[in-house]
């Protein structure tokens, strides 16, 4: 194992273990500078929510800070005002108590039971947090019939229940990814996870032609590379920091944040991605060589990469009525 530098903890403060071959010298050069950048983030953002700016109004500036990042003390009560999912509560204050005291489906919830121990197992805060986990998911199941429990809502809630440390925000703020960012993701047929897809692929053609060309001829599926990507929203994938830079800003832009994040990590990665010359080598690099490298740590310079990108909604909704079309015939 890397030695630890004596300024960072084999634990992030997140309560995720690092792994073995964790590059600190690394780590500790990015942050070097990031940690100046927070702090310069955390002094504006303070004085914003002392003014109690109405944060369910996403205009020029409140956007320009969220793509800088939300301070870790202020995300849970951010989340809940710039996504919505705090007006959802109002509206229903009662739903997610009421929802812990109907009889469960045993088998929904001996299938959480199951995915329970699977999930953060590299997180040491997070055998104190199985029960919000478990409430939080075996509610949303009975309150969305549709959906009822697939795996990934795993991931998804439980970065929820570790930010927040509220099940019932977490509750309401899984509802709106599920419903309102990846709606038809997690149902049993996947039918919009399968249309974005190939929406992704789409976009690689347009952007990066040579990478894709280069996939293709290797024979790795794109649903292989990215399935987990979408279901997930990048939770248990990339750096945590890095995921909730990009929450911070899927919560207030919506889904189109997340085809940016899956082009940033193409388009970041051109060089390394065209340099593998086999399938195996092609899955590594997707699987654990690009998701943990330089690019993806340096969550602010990622963040920036991703919003350089051109990608404008009504190309995305041109290319679903293509895909969906395709799936049809």
């Amino acid at each position: 194992m890397a030695a630890a530098s004596s300024q960072f903890s084999d634990v992030d403060e997140y309560g995720f273990k690092r792994s073995e071959n964790f590059d600190y010298k690394m780590y500790e050069k990015f942050m070097s500078g990031y940690l100046k950048t927070l702090t310069k983030r955390r002094i504006r953002w303070d004085g914003m929510m002392q003014k109690n700016q109405d944060l369910t109004i996403i205009n020029s500036t409140l956007k320009r800070f969220i793509r800088k990042g939300i301070p870790g003390p202020y995300r849970p009560d951010v989340w809940m005002k710039i996504s919505g999912a705090n007006k959802l509560q109002e509206r229903s204050p009662d739903l997610y108590r009421n929802l812990l005291n109907v009889n469960y489906d045993k088998e929904i919830s001996d299938s959480i039971k199951i995915d329970l121990p699977r999930t953060f197992p590299d997180n040491i805060f997070f055998d104190t947090k199985k029960e919000q986990l478990y409430n939080t998911l075996i509610a949303y199941a009975h309150h969305n019939r549709e959906i009822g429990y697939c795996q990934g809502l795993n991931y998804i809630a439980g970065l929820l229940v570790i930010i927040t440390n509220d099940e019932e925000q977490s509750f309401w703020l899984l509802k709106h990814i599920v419903e309102s960012v990846v709606p038809q993701y997690h149902t049993k047929n996947m039918a919009n996870l399968l249309r974005d897809l190939a929406v992704f692929k789409e976009l690689v053609i347009r952007r990066v032609p040579e990478v894709n060309r280069h996939i293709e001829n290797l024979g790795l599926p794109y649903a292989v590379i990215a399935s987990k990507w979408f279901i997930c929203i990048f939770a248990e994938v990339l750096p945590v920091e890095t995921v909730l830079r990009i929450w911070d800003c899927v919560f207030a832009e919506g889904y189109k944040v997340v085809f940016r994040a899956a082009l940033a990590i193409f388009l970041t990665h051109r060089t390394a991605i065209l340099a593998c010359d086999d399938i195996a080598a092609l899955a590594n690099l997707f699987r654990e060589g690009i998701l943990r490298d330089e690019i993806v740590t340096n969550c602010h310079d990622f963040i920036e990469a991703m919003f350089k990108l051109r990608l404008q909604r009504k190309e995305l909704e041109a290319l679903r009525k293509i895909c969906v079309g395709r799936n049809n015939t």
